[in-house]
């Protein structure tokens, strides 16, 4: 039994050693501090299911921090190609290095320079990066696959084990196993649906049409109507196609909705209007939300003293100079290259509230006469079937440029999405 006298030594003898002194001191901190932490988390965590929380996700297709688009070409004589005549995707009449076509050295010396901003040439082993386990497809006419061309020359410099690939409706298009990344090209010249049908009296009061080309304006051509899931960037175009030359009135395009022809028939400009208006809407409604979607603008042709089937030229060696643009191209001066900047106003104004972004590459592009095949086709006979090609690009060229561009909009929009 131990006696008060005795408890007061044992107190004597703990409170006078300094051990225990420090003990008793933490636990009056843990008291004081850890306690009243404890009980304030707690309770604030009480709260929290009455909380209205708000989440601002910033959109895949956020405003690009300066104007790509606007510019000037300078001759860098240091500046050379990514890629040669040896890449396996060219196309035989846009190789203009195998082809011989001249000054090809001076043609890939321009640099095009922004005003506001700084374009940097494409890193293709640091893109394929960023999309790696992603999809890039391209829709539209052959200036599109003359696109696509570029960038699978581009890309293939970060991966030479890159082999073609051809599905999903693909005219053409590459695999890049080591990024695990595809990139197609799907044609549809005129994004709708069109289809060749003999001559039908009741379409017609013209003795001298011999059929029509029929255009379901509310129907997206087969080649891309299923590929929404696949890509999570897409690229469209079209244009080229839709003239005259293409479909003169002994073949025109007769243009039908819900099945049934439109009356009064559409001229060419109203009927490319409709498809526009049905093709975009397709588009928003079927496209999932996070595909990033452009639209690429009209290219510009650099046809000189006729059309392509009246013995026009481009066999230019260097740019046009500002002060040249506007009449060879400004519509009102009714030049054989007028249209670019007149569909370009038609796509500009349907496109306007959408989530599809605008590649403006006309501007930039109308200088480049100089970068054309031309008469350097790769066939003997090309020229005297067709004409010089003053439409397409020689490869590598113009859309190298056009590939930075892409991608650093890419890379933008998808580092804040």
């Amino acid at each position: 039994m131990i006696t008060r006298s005795g408890v007061d030594k044992i107190r004597i003898q703990i409170l006078g050693d300094p051990r225990n002194t420090t003990m008793i001191m933490a636990s009056k901190l843990i008291t004081y501090l850890v306690l009243p932490t404890f009980l304030l988390v707690f309770f604030y965590s009480t709260l929290l299911p009455f909380q209205t929380t708000t989440t601002s996700k910033i959109p895949i297709l956020t405003p690009s921090p300066c104007d790509l688009f606007k510019g000037k070409w300078i001759l860098d004589p240091t500046r050379k190609p990514m890629y040669d005549s040896s890449c396996p995707f060219h196309r035989n009449s846009w190789n203009c290095i195998r082809n011989g076509r001249e000054n090809m050295g001076r043609i890939n010396s321009w640099k095009w320079v922004p005003e506001s901003c700084a374009l940097n040439r494409v890193d293709p082993d640091g893109f394929l990066n960023s999309m790696r386990n992603k999809n890039i497809g391209f829709v539209g006419d052959s200036l599109n696959e003359n696109f696509l061309v570029s960038f699978l020359c581009v890309l293939r410099v970060a991966d030479n084990s890159a082999k073609k690939w051809k599905r999903k409706g693909a005219w053409r298009g590459a695999y890049f196993p080591k990024f695990n990344v595809t990139v197609a090209y799907h044609r549809a010249v005129l994004l709708a649906k069109y289809e060749w049908q003999a001559k039908q009296p009741q379409l017609s009061d013209h003795e001298d049409v011999k059929g029509i080309y029929r255009v379901d304006v509310d129907i997206p051509a087969d080649d891309w109507a299923n590929i929404s899931d696949f890509y999570d960037v897409l690229i469209f175009n079209t244009g080229h196609w839709w003239g005259y030359d293409k479909f003169p009135k002994e073949t025109p395009l007769v243009f039908f909705n819900n099945g049934q022809p439109i009356h009064p028939p559409l001229d060419m400009l109203d009927g490319f209007k409709v498809v526009l208006e049905n093709m975009v809407s397709h588009i928003e409604k079927t496209v999932p939300k996070n595909t990033l979607k452009f639209w690429r603008l009209q290219s510009p042709r650099h046809f000189h003293g006729g059309d392509w089937n009246q013995n026009g030229s481009c066999l230019f060696h260097d740019p046009l100079e500002e002060s040249q643009l506007d009449l060879w191209f400004d519509p009102s001066n009714d030049g054989v290259n007028k249209e670019a900047r007149k569909w370009n106003h038609l796509i500009e104004e349907t496109l306007k509230g959408t989530s599809i972004r605008t590649l403006d590459v006309t501007h930039m592009s109308e200088f480049r006469a100089d970068g054309h095949p031309a008469i350097w086709l790769g066939k003997k006979d090309a020229v005297a079937v067709w004409g010089q090609d003053c439409m397409h690009w020689c490869l590598p060229g113009v859309p190298d440029t056009w590939v930075d561009i892409l991608t650093q909009l890419i890379s933008y929009n998808l580092e804040r999405s």
